[in-house]
């Protein structure tokens, strides 16, 4: 790995653990609190492309599984890829590396704009994530999948201004060459 991937790729880290810190906001009716991090695994596939995005933020995974306790809220441990959330963290790595592969392909095709990348944004890292949210809500909580579907739509407020804001520090990034 060289240097400056690796360098992003530990700020990334520490940027996505930090956003954990942050308490969830729980919602009652569904048991998946509002969260920032995943403003984080957004930022990871914009800033680490595909490849780097991916590993980053499976290596974040694999910290929490360890026990860590860097999930939103403190937690950590096996435990929560059993839980009810355990759709949205396995989303996670699959997110990054969408959202940096159609980074990549919109930069390499000089297509990338605030606009693109935050469709990009929208898609990958709010709407896959909030199915697959659904998906292990469906599996895991026994909650049926419409009702589970329905519930995701507390969570598109909050991820669309996170959209928003990954977007704008995306460009800003791309713009000045400070991506990988």
């Amino acid at each position: 790995m060289k240097t400056k991937a690796l360098s992003a790729s530990a700020i990334l880290l520490a940027v996505i653990i930090v956003m954990g810190a942050i308490p969830g906001i729980p919602l009652g009716f569904i048991p998946a609190p509002i969260i920032l991090q995943n403003m984080g695994i957004m930022l990871a596939g914009v800033i680490l492309g595909k490849k780097y995005g991916f590993f980053t933020v499976l290596g974040f995974l694999i910290l929490a599984a360890l026990g860590l306790p860097i999930l939103s809220g403190g937690s950590g441990g096996f435990v929560v890829f059993i839980g009810p959330t355990a759709g949205y963290l396995f989303s996670y790595p699959v997110a990054a590396f969408l959202i940096g592969w159609v980074t990549e392909w919109l930069e390499k095709n000089n297509k990338l704009s605030f606009l693109t990348l935050l469709i990009t944004l929208l898609i990958f890292g709010m709407l896959f994530i909030l199915v697959s949210g659904a998906i292990g809500l469906n599996i895991v909580a026994h909650m049926s999948l419409n009702k589970a579907l329905i519930y995701q739509a507390a969570f598109l407020p909050g991820d669309t201004i996170k959209a928003v804001l990954a977007s704008i520090i995306g460009i800003i990034l791309h713009k000045r060459r400070l991506t990988l």
